[in-house]
């Protein structure tokens, strides 16, 4: 934990001198007072300023992203990492040159990166994250791709009346043609199968 002793002629101003060495919010720090202020013998001699020591408390987002960067070296890659705070999650974003290996086949790998990015800010938060993490916008390239699959299928679905079956996606890619087709008239979808080869099913209304 870093640590760090501010002074100030009250408390207040001792604690606030600290923060505004650290660039924090109070909700970011332990404060623990050493000393109180004293004007001293008659108010005039030997004036005492208020001393505080500040705990940094670690932030779980910051250490995900250290972790990251842990990641990228250890496999040799040059990254840059960009935070984004979302209404009900932080996004973070990677870029970087020859990131393939970083994504996997199908995101398989960063979806695997992903998992333990959430598990290490967790662990350093005392209230629950959610990290989406990307890698060159593969995400919202993805979300492209299986909307435009999905559309094809369900109008194959439409000419030849017979029901498809997907290949196993995660839970999140096929809340994606859930989403899609659940305005479409003509057909219904439905989840089968076991994690991880659990399927989704295009068939007729």
């Amino acid at each position: 934990m870093k640590k760090l002793l501010a002074s100030g002629k009250t408390v207040e101003d001792a604690v606030r001198n600290g923060l505004a060495q650290w660039g924090v919010q109070a909700d970011r720090v332990n404060i623990t007072v050493l000393e109180q202020a004293s004007k001293g013998l008659f108010g005039l001699i030997g004036v005492r300023e208020a001393k505080v020591e500040l705990e940094l408390l670690p932030d779980g987002v910051e250490e995900a992203i250290q972790f990251l960067g842990e990641v990228a070296a250890a496999m040799e890659l040059t990254v840059s990492v960009e935070r984004v705070d979302e209404n009900d999650a932080v996004r973070i974003n990677i870029t970087g040159s020859d990131l393939g290996i970083l994504i996997g086949r199908r995101g398989q790998t960063l979806d695997s990166l992903q998992y333990l990015v959430n598990i290490v800010a967790n662990r350093h938060s005392n209230h629950h994250l959610r990290i989406v993490l990307d890698a060159e916008q593969f995400r919202e390239r993805r979300r492209q791709t299986l909307e435009a699959l999905s559309e094809r299928m369900a109008m194959r679905v439409i000419r030849t009346r017979k029901e498809i079956v997907l290949e196993p996606m995660t839970s999140q890619e096929r809340k994606i043609i859930h989403a899609r087709l659940q305005a479409n008239p003509s057909v219904k979808t439905f989840s089968q199968g076991d994690e991880p080869n659990r399927r989704i099913v295009i068939a007729l209304r």
